[in-house]
């Protein structure tokens, strides 16, 4: 970082907490921080993988607003200070829908009205929600009915009827590039994705925000590390308002801090409005699912599992 002269190289990390674990384990640990969903958060909070971070000890707003009122409360966790809020959404190329476009979650599922490949990420989280609100399950109905077994039943019902006809995709670059070689008619994707191919590229994709799960991320430190004081000093650096709108003036996420929204005015390399373009902006955000971390954590390892399975197992 030119502001402390704390040389930071970075690595390519998908999710979930095997190789944090696996370093801690052996007492090995060669990241030192690490952009985590708040699911994986909480649960490598709970097993000691991540080392605590006083919010108090983090800067104040540029007003002097404490950091624990200028932080949503959402964004506070133990182990961890929010970065943004972003969104798995899912996109098409316009160029394949001429006539009737995709406008709902529903539209997704329905490969009789808009045929053609899907993509997905090949993990239960998400796809689970998206199979029920596609189902007609409301948004607030959608973690309760996940929670019974009859619910999963349905979900995983739902996700056979286009199950042969998704490609599957891990890492986040994959879904815009997927759409581009046209691989896929429509895929889900993190937004600031699939923004980015549209304002960078000009790719011919429209995000459809109904049902999208808005999620949040955090910075956490790994347990055990030896340059803990060197990450505690880039968490602090990174998770002002003024960086924290930096990169949504980059790419379309929310800041974590309030003192950062003012900040994120329009897109650094081209001059377009961030404000249409965030997942929380009002009509975006009036079709969002909340994601329920609670949930996850209680149920991660047995749903991964099932999902499992289930992508090995023949229609």
């Amino acid at each position: 970082m030119d502001e402390t002269g704390i040389r930071v190289d970075m690595e390519d990390y998908n999710g979930g907490l095997a190789q944090i674990r696996a370093q801690v384990d052996v007492d090995a640990v060669y990241w030192d921080v690490v952009d985590l969903e708040m699911a994986d958060a909480m649960r490598g909070c709970d097993e000691g993988l991540l080392e605590p971070i006083d919010i108090d000890m983090l800067p104040p707003a540029p007003d002097g607003t404490p950091a624990r009122e200028d932080f949503y409360p959402e964004m506070q966790g133990e182990c961890g200070a929010g970065m943004l809020f972003y969104s798995t959404v899912y996109a098409y190329n316009a160029d394949l829908f001429p006539e009737e476009q995709p406008v709902a979650m529903a539209d997704f599922f329905d490969l009789e009205k808009f045929p053609g490949r899907r993509g997905m990420r090949r993990v239960p989280q998400v796809n689970l929600e998206f199979a029920l609100i596609a189902d007609g399950v409301p948004l607030d109905d959608v973690y309760a009915t996940l929670a019974t077994p009859e619910g999963l039943d349905r979900a995983f019902d739902k996700l056979d009827t286009i199950k042969d006809q998704v490609v599957w995709w891990e890492a986040g670059a994959q879904p815009p590039q997927m759409l581009a070689d046209g691989e896929v008619v429509m895929s889900t994707a993190y937004n600031g994705r699939i923004f980015n191919a549209q304002i960078l590229e000009e790719q011919p994709f429209v995000i459809v925000w109904d049902g999208q799960v808005l999620d949040y991320g955090q910075l956490s430190i790994v347990a055990g590390t030896p340059r803990l004081e060197n990450a505690l000093r880039f968490v602090a650096f990174a998770t002002t308002g003024e960086s924290l709108a930096a990169v949504a003036r980059r790419i379309s996420y929310g800041p974590a801090r309030r003192s950062g929204e003012p900040l994120v005015t329009t897109h650094l390399a081209t001059g377009v409005e961030m404000a249409p373009h965030l997942p929380t902006s009002p009509e975006n955000i009036a079709r969002a699912l909340r994601n329920d971390w609670e949930f996850w954590v209680d149920n991660q390892d047995a749903l991964n599992e099932r999902f499992s399975a289930w992508l090995t197992r023949a229609n």
